[in-house]
């Protein structure tokens, strides 16, 4: 398969949110504190005992058609995977963007990893890895030094691409979530 990624404009967004970010929850990481936390952190992975969907942009204010109404995506990248003239997935990067602060810091050398999704039937074959290359040069391209990507323990695929990707758990946040108790936010960072 012959993948091209091509940078659109924030106007695609529609047409973005047309591939699927939904995936299948069988399985989470627990994280369990050593010492309170002051031992470390360690994760252990376990089965759900009834798997369920999870799709981000059922959320309420969420998805890629809320994301220009809710924040200014002024300093955004759009980044789309096509296969022939087919969108198969793509990636969002937000940079220099107030509200998103816990990502950003008000920092113009840091970018976030905003979005990323692959059509359901063209998972696990390298696109996401092209995807992210690809998100790492836009933010080189704009002065970054960091890319920070926000995940959940209970996508635990998506952990693990990015740990194999060369990211580094640089933050957890049991507390994130306050109507999803069960979810912990992770955050993930790539030095550039």
């Amino acid at each position: 398969m012959s993948i091209e990624i091509i940078e659109e404009s924030t106007d695609s967004l529609p047409d973005y949110g047309e591939v699927s970010i939904a995936f299948e929850v069988k399985s989470q990481l627990r994280v369990e504190s050593i010492e309170n936390g002051l031992g470390g952190f360690q994760f252990k992975e376990e089965e759900i005992r009834d798997p369920y969907i999870k799709d981000a942009d059922q959320i309420e204010g969420e998805g890629p058609l809320q994301w220009s109404k809710t924040m200014d995506t002024t300093h955004w990248g759009v980044l789309s995977a096509y296969n022939d003239s087919q969108r198969v997935g793509g990636a969002v990067v937000a940079w220099k963007t107030p509200g998103i602060y816990y990502m950003l810091e008000d920092h113009d050398d840091v970018a976030a990893l905003w979005d990323i999704r692959i059509h359901p039937d063209h998972r696990s074959q390298g696109i996401g890895s092209q995807l992210l290359n690809r998100v790492a040069d836009w933010a080189r391209d704009k002065g970054c030094r960091l890319l920070k990507i926000e995940t959940q323990n209970n996508n635990v695929s998506a952990c693990r691409f990015y740990e194999s990707q060369g990211c580094t758990l640089g933050a957890i946040n049991r507390y994130a979530y306050p109507d999803l108790p069960e979810e912990i936010q992770l955050l993930w960072c790539l030095e550039l």
